[in-house]
């Protein structure tokens, strides 16, 4: 017969005492320190109450915000397609210090060819290879700054990937207001570091653009002025603010972006403006542009510019695409609240077909549905999934996928992407330091999205501890070593190191239900703010009512592994009948609770759960079993959740 008791072990009850465990020899092999683990933790704090002991915002938070104004015009060029524009920024210096200069992203800068990033791309390449673009890089036209009324010209500072605009009077603390218009242009590469480019098919290019506009560095409360340059690997560091921006493109083009198209009486026929219209009200998939209207005079019967608008509220980004070669398609996104969006998605002749992208939309809808359901709601009304270039690359409201992908691949390229609109386009977390706080949270939701996507389609019933082990047993760098530190071979434990460690606490320390409380209570007080590693570790521990520095310290700031094993069994006066000793032995760096999986000789199968509290005073643990007659097998970790790195030792079979 099998029974299944979750034993939470009591010291009195089925253990013996911790003295007499710890007074045991402990082997040489043992690497483990009770004291580097559950030592004392004090993580650094801002000055000014701007964040709280219980990781929420403390009640002097601050951050500035940047509102939004840009035109661009897309042009085909004989030798390069361009982008030139220009952006207003309305700047609100919410912070209490005065600034004498204003910093900002030039992130096209990464294409120079002698920019930083080029010239630590490896001799070899890598995915985010920037060396093959001789003509990239913004031309700055012009800076002019108004300031209470009083506009002048500046020349700027320009270094690498940022620009700084020194102001002749200093704009003012606690919500005083600057605004500053930059004229630009800037040719669009071919593969822009996997983040935006542009692709030819049949029909003609997709463009997918990124770091399109001039836009500001972060001021915060923690380092003031964030001016990491853009190298490739390390992402974005945003204020968040309102966009309203306007694209000319030729009028035989397709053009999807971020927010909401504010001119669809301007830009669509009274055909698509109809469609659009049933896909607003549909939970299927609504042709918008069918593959045979491609191309075609009806599809788009102007002649040569058409501009269209896009809003959003509140974002930290926008990002578009413009192509002759789109179909487009559309259904409605049922929000939590009973809101309805609107899923979208845009894609060349040759992606279609239903095992690609012809069931896009359908994959987006049912992510923003769950995603929404399970963490937060999805705060604007449109999304739209691109096919083109990048192998796969987030904005807010609109993601970039490849295009050739098919079925799980698919699905899984779009359900990341539009889950990093959670981590870090609603929790505004600094990317550019870090990398885990998106791609790990991302990927976390995305395993709990695969599992509900229709039925598990998707779902992948394999163990992941032991295959994400062998990712990054051999990697020398931590989760919190920045993206431009760390080995081109390692920064895949972001996303899934840090993924199973959520798995973990969810699954095997806290439980559910404690867990996902804790978990959207951080993103319901940080949504549209900027928390800190240590802002989530506080919370975590606040709201689920339990100390778990001892995992948080060594889970990302060390590459310590874990080995647990079962030394030996013995039995009381020799009498399976009057229970059996048990000694587990914790012989590396890392601590985890203990399952047990104990089979006896009479058929009774039992499994046992232990704190990792058992691990607090030393690294081997004795505790009484009242088996009834002799074990036949005792199994560590029967259902492989954790990423033990010897399996050898999991096991202990009677002789």
């Amino acid at each position: 017969m099998q029974t299944k008791l979750k034993h939470l072990l009591g010291a009195c009850v089925l253990f013996l005492t911790a003295a007499s465990a710890s007074a045991q020899t402990t082997p040489d092999s043992i690497k483990y320190d009770h004291n580097d683990v559950f030592g004392p933790v004090v993580w650094p704090t801002t000055t000014g109450d701007t964040r709280s002991a219980s990781g929420q915002p403390g009640q002097n938070y601050w951050q500035n915000r940047a509102n939004y104004l840009i035109h661009a015009t897309l042009d085909e060029g004989k030798q390069d397609t361009t982008i030139t524009g220009d952006v207003t920024v309305d700047y609100t210096n919410n912070s209490p210090d005065k600034l004498d200069y204003l910093w900002f992203q030039l992130d096209q800068n990464l294409f120079k060819p002698d920019s930083r990033g080029a010239a630590v791309t490896p001799i070899s390449g890598d995915r985010f290879d920037v060396r093959g673009f001789s003509r990239g890089g913004y031309h700055i036209e012009s800076v002019t700054v108004t300031y209470k009324g009083t506009s002048y010209k500046v020349i700027p500072v320009i270094t690498d990937a940022r620009m700084q605009v020194r102001l002749t009077t200093p704009v003012g603390a606690k919500g005083d207001k600057i605004s500053v218009r930059v004229n630009y242009n800037f040719s669009i590469p071919y593969y822009g570091a996997d983040r935006m480019g542009r692709k030819q098919f049949k029909q003609g290019w997709v463009y997918e653009i990124a770091q399109w506009y001039p836009r500001m560095c972060v001021y915060d409360d923690v380092e003031g002025w964030n001016t990491l340059p853009y190298m490739g690997l390390g992402e974005f560091y945003c204020d968040y603010g309102d966009f309203d921006y306007y694209i000319t493109a030729p009028a035989n083009m397709t053009v999807v972006g971020s927010g909401d198209l504010q001119n669809g009486a301007q830009v669509l026929t009274a055909t698509q403006q109809s469609r659009l219209a049933e896909a607003r009200n549909s939970d299927k998939t609504v042709m918008l542009i069918k593959p045979d209207e491609v191309g075609q005079p009806a599809t788009h019967p102007q002649h040569g510019n058409l501009t269209w608008h896009f809003k959003m509220e509140n974002s930290r980004d926008v990002s578009w695409a413009a192509s002759t070669a789109f179909i487009w398609d559309a259904a409605k996104v049922n929000f939590p609240s009973g809101r309805k969006g609107i899923a979208q998605s845009a894609y060349p002749i040759e992606s279609s077909g239903n095992d690609s992208w012809s069931r896009s939309t359908e994959y987006l809808k049912n992510s923003m549905e769950i995603y929404s359901n399970a963490y937060f709601e999805y705060p604007w009304n449109s999304a739209v999934s691109v096919s083109g270039v990048a192998l796969g690359m987030e904005y807010p409201g609109i993601i970039f996928c490849l295009s050739n992908l098919k079925n799980g691949q698919l699905w899984g390229d779009i359900t990341h992407e539009i889950g990093h609109n959670w981590f870090p386009m609603i929790v505004g977390t600094n990317e550019r330091k870090y990398m885990w706080m998106d791609e790990g949270f991302n990927t976390f939701i995305n395993i709990y999205a695969t599992d509900h996507f229709n039925n598990g389609e998707y779902k992948d019933t394999a163990k992941m501890a032991q295959r994400i082990l062998r990712q990054y047993r051999r990697s020398n760098d931590p989760l919190m070593t920045p993206p431009e530190a760390i080995g081109l071979n390692d920064y895949g434990q972001y996303y899934v190191k840090t993924s199973l460690g959520l798995v973990m606490l969810r699954s095997d320390v806290l439980g559910p239900e404690r867990f996902d409380y804790a978990f959207r209570e951080y993103i319901k007080h940080w949504a549209f703010k900027h928390p800190l590693p240590y802002d989530f570790f506080r919370a975590m521990n606040d709201a689920a009512g339990e100390d778990l520095n001892w995992f948080f310290k060594p889970w990302f700031f060390t590459t310590w592994k874990l080995d647990q094993a079962i030394q030996s069994v013995t039995y009381v006066e020799n009498d399976p009948e009057k229970g059996a000793i048990i000694t587990l032995v914790n012989k590396d760096k890392l601590a985890m609770p203990v399952e047990l999986q104990i089979t006896q000789a009479n058929g009774t199968v039992e499994i046992l759960h232990m704190p990792v509290n058992i691990w607090q005073r030393g690294g081997v643990w004795k505790f009484k079993y009242p088996s009834t007659s002799a074990i036949k097998s005792i199994i560590l970790d029967p259902n492989h959740e954790l990423p033990d790195s010897d399996l050898k030792n999991n096991t202990w079979y009677a002789k």
